[in-house]
């Protein structure tokens, strides 16, 4: 059976922008500050399987949310080590899309682990992008925070909500997988 997931009110998308030199107060050193946006999904799903998942066996999530990602292949290092270099093919805004990340981090006690893109189509738009993704309990339901922090490479670049948009269906991809029918 599915269970219902559901974006928690207050919590989708927000963001924070990062704060400019202090010499300097220009909009265009704010607009490329680094910035966050955060967005949390309940799920019903274990916890620890959707950490695992991210964790230790990052190049399966294709077959969880095929519509969304379709590819994830080791380009170098192990995976579940810090160091390992996936790169992804995925689909994102009607068009296929390609990204090069490595695994920055792993912490156990909070469920998280981190990818900073290195390559690919995120690279057009952004200076830095890094992706965090942590697993809590909240009483029966367990709660996905996608994290990035971005800066952008100029003050016309968007902020990426149609990612966070993005990473809440690949989210509710993989709870429906793991769930048992």
């Amino acid at each position: 059976m599915m269970g219902k997931q559901e974006s928690i009110p207050g919590k989708q998308y927000e963001g924070t922008q990062g704060a400019s030199n202090s010499h300097s107060s220009t909009n265009l050193e704010r607009d490329m500050a680094l910035s966050t946006k955060t967005n949390q999904v309940k799920i019903k799903s274990d916890c620890d399987a959707f950490h695992q998942l991210w964790k230790a066996n990052p190049n399966q999530v294709p077959t969880l949310t095929p519509t969304y990602i379709q590819n994830c292949q080791v380009h170098e290092g192990e995976v579940g080590n810090l160091g390992c270099c996936l790169v992804w093919n995925y689909f994102h805004d009607g068009k296929d899309r390609v990204g090069k990340t490595i695994t920055t981090d792993f912490n156990e006690g909070k469920k998280s682990v981190t990818f900073k893109v290195v390559e690919g189509d995120l690279m057009d738009l952004y200076k830095t992008f890094v992706i965090h993704i942590q697993v809590d309990k909240d009483g029966s339901d367990n709660i996905v925070t996608w994290t990035v922090e971005y800066e952008k490479l100029n003050p016309n670049v968007p902020d990426p909500d149609t990612l966070m948009e993005f990473y809440e269906k690949v989210t509710r991809d993989i709870e429906a997988c793991q769930l048992p029918n």
